[in-house]
């Protein structure tokens, strides 16, 4: 127990937690999963932890993702569920400062004020550019990540929800 506590005490002096390391490793799986759809047509309310699926309303007729969808199928992959919606996703782990950002960290934005909450989702590729599905007649692409919509970042935690998909 003595050497466990000393371990984490030299790696937390070190500037890193093994809690950090399996942040950064769920948020590149998810990101190598995101972008490996790259091309994948958007459908609104497509899309899941089992990838790409038929949408309801504007999507029912197209396979594909939705934003919310895409980040849904990204971190399945992960082994963690972040739920389906935007306001899950907003919730699903911690809120970090564009500062500290990191590849695979969920960036949310904010298009209606006239709602409160996060209307779209994406993954950070890095400190600029995110990949997402974007709009109906779109497809998964990666995108500037500074927005004036932005409303914030979210660092998913690894082993969230059911690890067995």
């Amino acid at each position: 127990m003595v050497a466990v506590c000393l371990v984490a005490l030299v790696v937390h002096a070190a500037g890193a937690t093994s809690s950090v390391s399996a942040r950064s490793v769920a948020g590149s799986i998810a990101l190598r999963a995101a972008l490996e759809m790259i091309g994948v047509p958007y459908s609104w309310g497509g899309g899941g932890v089992h990838g790409p699926g038929y949408g309801i309303g504007r999507g029912a007729t197209t396979k594909g993702f939705d934003c919310s969808g895409l980040a849904e199928y990204a971190y399945a992959r992960a082994g963690a569920l972040i739920g389906t919606t935007t306001y899950e996703q907003w919730r699903a782990g911690i809120k970090i400062p564009k500062e500290l950002l990191e590849p695979g960290d969920l960036v949310f934005f904010d298009s209606d004020k006239a709602t409160p909450g996060p209307e779209h989702v994406g993954l950070a590729v890095d400190a600029e550019r995110m990949v997402h599905a974007p709009h109906t007649g779109a497809q998964v692409r990666i995108d500037p990540l500074n927005r004036a919509d932005l409303l914030g970042i979210v660092r998913v935690e690894a082993g969230r929800g059911d690890q067995d998909l």
